[in-house]
């Protein structure tokens, strides 16, 4: 999964809540654009949206941090995103988390120092009669085992 994001600067920002700041709902559509162009939602647009918006930054930064799908760093080049819910939980995906966390050396949350590997919590993909799952780059794998937990890693880390 190469990504393909702008590097973030001002004028692009602006121009992006421009497209957006008349919609309902335009703090969420405009974060989603922002990560969308950049991979992440860049601190210094925070200020910029709450203006655009006539919020205050700590309402744009409550949304922002609310939603676990926004990013407030560039991802790795691959994303693995493991289900923290309770049927997974139920079903061994803490042990093959701290599994994936010791293989990659890094927590749930961070970025290998490669940049080849973000590590994500996800509170459920829906996939709780195949529990425990993960989600590579989009892919959706279920009933994971040591096995599949450590090929995923090894896959992410290509």
């Amino acid at each position: 999964m190469t990504s393909a994001y702008e590097p973030w600067n001002e004028a692009r920002g602006a121009e992006i809540i421009a497209e957006h700041d008349t919609l309902e709902g335009a703090t969420l559509v405009i974060l989603h654009a922002m990560q969308a162009a950049f991979g992440y939602v860049p601190e210094p647009a925070v200020p910029m949206i709450a203006t655009a918006l006539s919020l205050s930054r700590a309402e744009v930064h409550g949304v922002l941090t609310f939603y676990h799908d926004f990013r407030h760093a560039p991802a790795g080049r691959h994303v693995l995103k493991l289900c923290r819910a309770e049927a997974c939980q139920a079903a061994g995906g803490d042990a093959l988390a701290a599994r994936a966390q010791a293989r990659l050396g890094i927590a749930l949350g961070d970025t290998t120092a490669d940049s080849r590997v973000t590590l994500e919590p996800i509170y459920c993909l829906g996939l709780c009669a195949s529990a425990p799952s993960a989600m590579l780059d989009g892919r959706v794998v279920g009933r994971l085992d040591e096995a599949r937990i450590d090929a995923l890693v090894a896959e992410a880390q290509r």
